[in-house]
């Protein structure tokens, strides 16, 4: 067996990468010295050293610490988050738009008994009457009109989904609000 006559070139270039190879392996498993310390601007005060620190937004003066690696539990620092006290505006974060709560305040003076307002007048029935029609051997029929819409009904029919007609009369129409059970009685008007 003749090792390394016949492929001496390829035999001298293993050698050298299984030393590169070995190099590379011993730096990273023994590590080097410390890296130097950075030279970076240095804020030195004449009163001697002060911990840094800086205003929340609530106003108030809290140390600033240094981001740390060690994964352990601070149990200083959780003493001092657990201290602090909540004075916010009792404002739900929840809702957009929504304002702070304010506390009910009770009034010194004791009245009578509270009445409530009166509930506002139900809204005017606003169609017209205009006429009539009778056939022999068929019930009356009235013309009503809203706006542009003009409608044929006899009594007991609901007039543009809201009003019933109940009564009918030569000179008059009793119509009722199904929404808002409001009766009122509408003229015959000339023109």
């Amino acid at each position: 067996m003749e090792f390394g006559t016949k492929n001496r070139r390829q035999v001298i270039a293993l050698a050298v990468l299984g030393v590169v190879a070995l190099i590379m392996f011993g730096r990273a498993i023994w590590p080097s010295a410390p890296p130097p310390p950075s030279t970076g601007p240095q804020v030195a005060s004449s009163s001697g050293a002060k911990p840094a620190v800086r205003r929340t937004a609530s106003g108030k003066l809290v140390k600033v610490t240094e981001p740390r690696l060690d994964p352990t539990l601070d149990l200083d620092l959780l003493r001092q988050s657990e201290q602090i006290k909540y004075a916010g505006t009792a404002r739900n974060i929840f809702v957009a738009g929504s304002a702070p709560i304010e506390p009910v305040r009770k009034s010194p003076e004791v009245a009578g008994p509270v009445v409530p307002p009166p509930p506002p007048p139900p809204p005017p029935i606003n169609l017209k009457f205009f006429g009539f029609a009778n056939k022999t051997g068929e019930a009356k029929k009235i013309f009503l009109s809203s706006g542009e819409d003009i409608f044929i009904a006899s009594e007991g029919d609901i007039v543009n989904r809201r009003y019933r007609v109940l009564h009918i009369s030569p000179n008059a129409v009793d119509i009722e609000d199904v929404l808002n059970n409001n009766r009122q009685s509408i003229p015959l008007t000339q023109g």
